[in-house]
């Protein structure tokens, strides 16, 4: 049914599949940390690659156990937000799924949001935080800032959240709530965009709740962003995180910079070491590092995007993450054999 306020049903959307299993994931080493010419450690984990047709083209691990997606399924939830009316394109809608440093433009953005709800931050119900961003925490705490809400890294989700919660008349108080209909919808969506049914339902550090998945899922939903059509909500939350990756984590974040290295390529990450990035033609990733190590996260990723048929020269910053010792690199975190290009 259309309505003044935006889709909110679709006769195009999928019947979800099972809810992946829930049981101790099968993970494989996935890549190695390298001091001196000598394995100091290993990260496992597990990574799957589609094709554009949506078949697995490549995987390592377990890609059908249930795991929290994090922060990566934040452009799932931004769907379900312009499913439900959220009337936001442009930065706005890239801050909307955003992981953010906190820098001045990001918050300026989350007021904007507020604004336009005509709220303010003490409508916020996510954690109060200090900004993410490194430089940007250093900064605050020297101006002796303290943790808001309005700093912590999802302030724009929440924003947003709010402000489809007042366009639709729902209560506001209560957002996070599983059973409130805003929540209700964006599980819908999960579940819609991933395929399968949701496993489990917990509650992410800020406070919104979370859904397990399946990486399979979790490249599947990136997958149909990447490749939406522009007068779709997929398509505009693809288009906005495209032309906006800065506001969707940070001017130097690793994410940002692989948007900007590979075009048409949307990227996002989450705590825990997840990774998702897609093409417009519907080629995905989804990673999972099993001990949350962010070091290992963008040096499998960079693997996986080789297995897409990316460029090596374009993914060359993002192939290892060095390794320090008395302040100079004397090793790296690289990806195993596991993950290595099919030869020609």
């Amino acid at each position: 049914m259309n309505t003044p306020l935006g889709r909110t049903d679709d006769a195009t959307r999928r019947t979800p599949a099972e809810p992946p299993a829930i049981r101790a994931p099968r993970h494989v080493p996935l890549a190695h940390v390298v001091r001196g010419g000598a394995i100091e450690g290993v990260h496992h984990g597990s990574v799957v690659v589609l094709a554009a047709d949506g078949r697995v083209a490549f995987q390592a691990g377990d890609i059908d156990v249930a795991c929290y997606p994090r922060s990566a399924l934040k452009p799932v939830q931004a769907v379900a937000l312009l499913r439900a009316g959220l009337p936001l394109d442009g930065e706005l809608l890239s801050l909307t799924a955003a992981s953010h440093s906190g820098q001045p433009r990001h918050l300026d953005g989350a007021r904007r949001i507020l604004d336009r709800a005509g709220l303010t931050e003490a409508d916020l119900r996510n954690t109060p935080d200090l900004p993410y961003g490194a430089a940007e925490r250093d900064a605050w705490l020297r101006d002796g800032g303290e943790p808001t809400r309005l700093a912590q890294n999802c302030s724009g989700k929440h924003a947003a959240m709010l402000f489809t919660a007042q366009l639709r008349g729902w209560p506001l108080e209560d957002y996070l709530d599983p059973a409130h209909p805003l929540q209700m919808l964006i599980a819908e969506t999960v579940a819609d965009l991933t395929g399968q049914g949701i496993a489990r339902v917990s509650v992410d550090g800020c406070g919104a709740p979370l859904f397990s998945v399946s990486l399979r899922g979790l490249a599947t939903a990136a997958a149909r962003i990447a490749s939406g059509a522009m007068d779709t909500p997929e398509g505009r939350v693809a288009a906005a995180l495209r032309a906006h990756p800065d506001m969707a984590s940070g001017t130097d974040r690793d994410v940002a910079r692989l948007m900007r290295a590979v075009p048409g390529l949307i990227a996002k990450d989450g705590f825990e070491g997840v990774q998702i990035a897609a093409l417009p033609d519907g080629r995905a990733v989804a990673v999972k590092i099993a001990d949350g190590a962010d070091r290992a996260r963008m040096p499998v990723t960079a693997a996986a995007l080789a297995h897409c048929g990316i460029d090596p020269g374009a993914l060359a910053e993002f192939a290892t993450t060095p390794v320090y010792g008395g302040g100079a690199a004397v090793g790296g975190v690289h990806p195993t054999d596991v993950l290595a290009p099919p030869t020609a």
